[in-house]
């Protein structure tokens, strides 16, 4: 028989013996996109041809009346005796009821789930921190927000309004480059005994933080395995860090005066008038450093927080808090302006407290002055649920929190006599009659002249 020519065309409605050169022949049709050449001693063997000259080996096969396709490999990778090999396995598995291309599914599904499971094993805490405060930030206060961001501070960097001084690793750094799966209690209490020789109150803190975050990496579909819920639980990284001291210091009412004095002698009447409007307020450190002009209305007398309780609370402007701020420059939007700070608002207030306490021959912090509106009231006969109000404090019972609803006038008649009273046992006399643009400071007999603003 006659070799037939390179050039001749096949037939394909009839299965060939495929040889290289039957292959090399194979062309497709030009009414069509593709075409099959059988091969006569593997029946379930193809090779197919597109329009654009591809050629491939492939699997065709009945399974319960439907066909089967899969394709084997490219007919210059695989040679024609192993892609009959591989369609005759394929053959077998289909005679066991087994569809080759759910079998391709399975494996395909297996295969990326372990690279998921090996992706997964190789985050690193530092990751999985990041992704957790982007999915939590919605949920949380800013402080609360900046709490997680400071734990995990890499350090080095210049401190803000701190000449020469660079910022700490946050107390969790460390842990930053550990695997999540290696987090586990032993890790924790080496880590916490010792961070805890130079900084406890901060791994409290960060204890607290990391439980919240191993709860939510245990809710994660890919994470799930991955950490030990009992990571922050444990009992000698909790004795480590210790038991957190109630702070209670606070100024006594015979201290006021005393405390006055000095805190009205400070050179910034920028942080004058702050620590005085913190004793008198009751506020939060930070929150009445972030106050905005906006924020203050002199006309209807009321200043609105922005507290981590609710988004925001009105509280009274009392008339010495008024006359306070009436005093202070207005050199951007913060009321408690500083030229020096990158910021534009006062951020190191608590140097200057120091400073004023110590020659006060007084031990206070700036939260103590928060405890110490709090404690004062104690002398007068004001409602406990007007003093938390004005404060931000959660309501604490029932009633408080669904029923007693105060409008900023009843707040108002309370707080003015908390701030008389105040004022009257510092020995600061204040016309409270006067109107708020005409306020009057009427200083003791023998008191010398203060510093503007306070």
């Amino acid at each position: 028989m006659a070799r037939p020519r390179k050039n001749q065309p096949l037939d394909l409605t009839q299965p060939v013996e495929l040889t290289v050169g039957a292959i090399e022949r194979l062309t497709c049709p030009d009414d069509k996109r593709q075409a099959f050449l059988r091969d006569a001693k593997s029946p379930s063997l193809r090779v197919r041809v597109t329009e654009g000259g591809a050629k491939s080996f492939v699997f065709e096969a009945k399974l319960n009346r439907q066909t089967v396709r899969r394709t084997i490999g490219n007919v210059k990778e695989w040679s024609i005796e192993q892609a009959r090999t591989e369609a005759n396995r394929l053959r077998v598995l289909l005679d066991g009821g087994v569809d080759p291309r759910e079998l391709d599914r399975q494996e395909r599904a297996e295969r990326e789930a372990r690279q998921a499971e090996a992706k997964a094993s190789a985050l690193t805490v530092g990751e999985v921190w990041n992704r957790y405060m982007e999915e939590r930030r919605p949920f949380w206060s800013e402080l609360n927000y900046k709490d997680h961001l400071k734990m995990i501070q890499k350090g080095g960097e210049p401190r803000k309004n701190r000449a020469n001084v660079l910022t700490v690793p946050g107390p969790l750094a460390p842990l930053l480059n550990m695997r999540l799966v290696d987090l586990t209690p032993a890790v924790i209490d080496q880590w916490a005994a010792r961070e805890s020789k130079t900084r406890p109150a901060r791994v409290r803190l960060a204890l607290r933080l990391l439980k919240a975050f191993i709860r939510w990496a245990a809710q994660e579909p890919d994470l799930m395995d991955k950490v030990d819920i009992r990571v922050a639980s444990s009992r000698k990284a909790r004795e480590a860090a210790g038991k957190a001291r109630a702070k209670t210091d606070h100024l006594q009412r015979d201290q006021l005066s005393i405390w006055f004095q000095h805190v009205r002698q400070l050179p910034n009447p920028v942080i004058s008038a702050y620590l005085q409007c913190l004793l008198l307020t009751g506020a939060r450190r930070d929150e009445l450093a972030r106050l905005k002009w906006e924020d203050v209305n002199f006309q209807w007398r009321g200043i609105a927080l922005n507290d981590k309780v609710e988004e925001s609370r009105s509280i009274p402007l009392t008339p010495y808090v008024a006359y306070l701020l009436s005093q202070l420059p207005r050199r951007n939007e913060w009321v408690f302006s500083s030229p020096t700070s990158r910021s534009g608002r006062l951020m190191e207030p608590a140097i200057a407290h120091r400073q004023a306490c110590r020659a006060a021959g007084l031990s206070l912090t700036l939260h103590g002055l928060r405890r110490s509106f709090k404690s004062l009231t104690e002398w007068l006969e004001i409602p406990v649920g007007v003093v938390a109000q004005i404060m931000g404090h959660k309501p604490s019972a029932t009633a408080e929190k669904h029923y007693t609803i105060r409008p900023l006038d009843l707040l108002r008649i309370h707080h003015e006599t908390i701030e008389k009273w105040i004022l009257e046992q510092a020995g600061i006399q204040f016309d409270l009659k006067a109107g708020i643009g005409r306020l009057r400071l009427i200083r003791p007999a023998g008191e010398e002249n203060t510093t503007k603003g306070g």
